[in-house]
């Protein structure tokens, strides 16, 4: 049964809905996440068909998604939440007992910012709440980058595959530092050019590519070739 507390006034509150199909994993999530200062749970979900009429009707700024559930599973769930133009603001991070997962790269690849393991230490959740909030993905350091690299090369084609020729060379340039695990920092380091310049470059990789966040811009980056497992610049 999805249960919902009421909703901050506060405009600065990140806003967190729990997916697990089990109370007792749920209960310890609500405890950490309304304990931080600055975040509050507005909605628990059991299954996947729950998660996505809650997070429908809460508008969550991040999503706790565990993946495997009775009934609709966390990755069907994160896709339709991802298809949603209503629920663009919405960001899924994967919840799993498996860090080698196809399914978790397929839950990446279809709208997801990222995974943890459930053993994750309190303060680095914490930390990927508000990672993704800011618009982030969880790619570096840890292991999303790793999987993706993985499972691109290997995994059933996309549905629609974008094409890079919409990108510049330098946007190309920039994602291929993107799917290093790079911070726009580290790549304007690298580049020569200022933080705010790269962030323009990947947003509008973003935009060209119709990529809903820095992780689906990886993905695209492996799926088109542009970069390969084991690739340096």
């Amino acid at each position: 049964m999805t249960t919902t507390t009421a909703t901050s006034s506060t405009d600065d509150v990140i806003r967190v809905v729990l997916v697990d199909d089990q109370v007792l994993i749920r209960a310890g999530l609500r405890a950490l996440v309304d304990a931080e200062p600055g975040m509050t749970v507005v909605g628990e979900a059991g299954d996947g068909d729950e998660a996505v009429d809650t997070v429908r009707r809460e508008r969550p700024d991040v999503v706790l998604m565990d993946i495997r559930m009775p009934g609709t599973d966390g990755l069907v769930a994160t896709q339709r939440i991802s298809a949603d133009p209503d629920l663009g603001g919405v960001h899924v991070v994967i919840l799993t007992t498996f860090e080698e997962d196809s399914y978790v790269f397929e839950a990446i690849r279809g709208g997801a910012a990222g995974f943890l393991v459930k053993d994750t230490e309190p303060a680095e959740l914490l930390r990927a709440v508000r990672t993704v909030h800011a618009g982030e993905s969880l790619l570096s350091p840890g292991p999303t980058r790793s999987l993706v690299a993985a499972y691109a090369t290997h995994a059933k084609p996309a549905a629609l595959a974008p094409t890079l020729d919409v990108l510049t060379e330098r946007e190309r340039q920039v994602m291929q530092l993107v799917a290093l695990g790079l911070t726009n920092t580290e790549i304007a380091e690298r580049l020569f050019v200022s933080p705010m310049t790269t962030k323009t470059h990947v947003s509008r990789a973003m935009i060209k590519l119709g990529a809903r966040d820095r992780a689906q811009l990886v993905v695209f980056a492996y799926e088109t070739g542009l970069v390969t497992p084991g690739w340096q610049p």
